[in-house]
């Protein structure tokens, strides 16, 4: 970018064109708070996968920034989005995931809603002059499904969802995402800034270095990424020859899926999709990962493997080899990340330049800086 980008008299410009963000763009508050309000408050933002989502009454609670919001499963089979705030005094209604019955029901004065937000009950108001539970529904956010994906969006004017996923629901239909079943959930506490994680997932120079088996299974140097696009970040790597999928022996022990093409089984495809997901698809399961910004020096990463039901009922089912080795890898991934902001931290550090295998990383920051700009709604 060649104005600079000022946050609360921070500047957090790049020092030179290609070069790395300074490093107040990763340990200032006031940076981190104007990404909270003008990115994660204004995009859309993974919340679930839809399987948590299968029951009329079945929720999920998440905090966007420093805003709770509940999803929801209504009795007509929608899935929407609220606030997560009683109208009396704004106590959240939900926590975690589970099934709430037929309405949302405050634990604090028993306010109720219908799934649909209609307020349904407010004890104690009988004799309030001019009360009108129908004044007081809860407060709706914009919520959109994609293939088994559920997304909210905090904005009132949310770009449009399918300009957010701007392509990739034909691109990866082939998998059939909202099929695959939850085997396995890991979460990990990282000491970094969010788009550290977003840098790090975004090349595989360090690959050789830190991931030894996974660049034993893909080189390093394949595939190929695509441009960097508005809302999204991404390419494919090859898997080398005899490897199977991206497990500890190179081996699967399930069925590829079912609409994976030879030539699609022979990659794996790592897309971030800006702000907060990362979608790894194999040719036999898909792992995602969601980020949740906790503060300016902390990211909570939930990392989830899915399976086809087809291959989860078979007697040899058997996916510890792929849990494995990801878990390995993410945890030397996220070993550097917090190395990396340790260091960033050091009041000698200087922002060096990317190398012309980094363009991914060089559009998450023009991305980044065009956000806090304003620049894009």
């Amino acid at each position: 970018m060649n104005q600079a980008t000022v946050i609360d008299g921070v500047d957090v410009s790049t020092p030179a064109p290609g070069h790395v963000l300074p490093p107040r763009a990763f340990t200032s508050p006031a940076v981190y708070a104007a990404e909270m309000e003008r990115i994660f408050g204004r995009s859309w933002v993974h919340v679930a996968d839809l399987p948590r989502l299968r029951e009329p009454g079945d929720f999920v609670a998440a905090t966007i920034g420093t805003t709770p919001v509940v999803v929801v499963r209504g009795h007509d089979g929608e899935v929407r989005g609220f606030l997560n705030a009683c109208r009396h005094r704004g106590a959240t209604l939900a926590e975690g995931q589970g099934n709430c019955g037929r309405q949302l029901r405050c634990p604090y004065h028993a306010w109720s809603y219908e799934l649909d937000g209609r307020q349904a009950g407010a004890p104690n108001m009988e004799k309030v002059e001019g009360f009108d539970m129908a004044d007081y529904p809860l407060n709706k956010v914009h919520a959109e499904v994609w293939d088994g994906h559920v997304f909210i969006n905090l904005s009132k004017n949310p770009i449009p969802f399918s300009q957010h996923l701007a392509g990739m629901d034909r691109k990866f239909a082939s998998w059939g995402m909202a099929d695959l079943k939850l085997v396995e959930r890991k979460v990990y506490h990282l000491d970094c800034n969010w788009k550290l994680i977003f840098q790090n997932y975004s090349e595989c120079l360090h690959c050789p270095i830190a991931h030894p088996l996974l660049n034993q299974h893909s080189h390093y140097m394949s595939g190929d990424n695509e441009p960097p696009q508005p809302t999204y970040l991404g390419g494919r790597m090859d898997l080398r020859p005899g490897v199977e999928t991206l497990s500890m022996d190179g081996k699967s022990s399930v069925p590829r899926l079912p609409g994976v093409s030879d030539e699609d089984a022979r990659h794996v495809y790592y897309y971030a999709i800006l702000p907060n997901f990362l979608l790894n698809l194999h040719p036999d399961f898909m792992l995602t990962f969601q980020l949740w910004p906790q503060a300016v020096d902390r990211t909570d990463v939930i990392c989830e493997w899915h399976y086809h039901p087809d291959a989860i009922a078979r007697a040899d089912f058997d996916p510890s080899g792929s849990i494995a080795f990801w878990d390995l890898t993410n945890q030397q991934d996220w070993e550097l990340s917090d190395r990396a902001q340790e260091g960033i931290g050091n009041l000698g550090y200087q922002p060096g330049p990317y190398s012309n295998r980094e363009e991914l990383l060089l559009g998450l920051d023009n991305w980044v800086q065009e956000k806090l700009e304003g620049q894009r709604g």
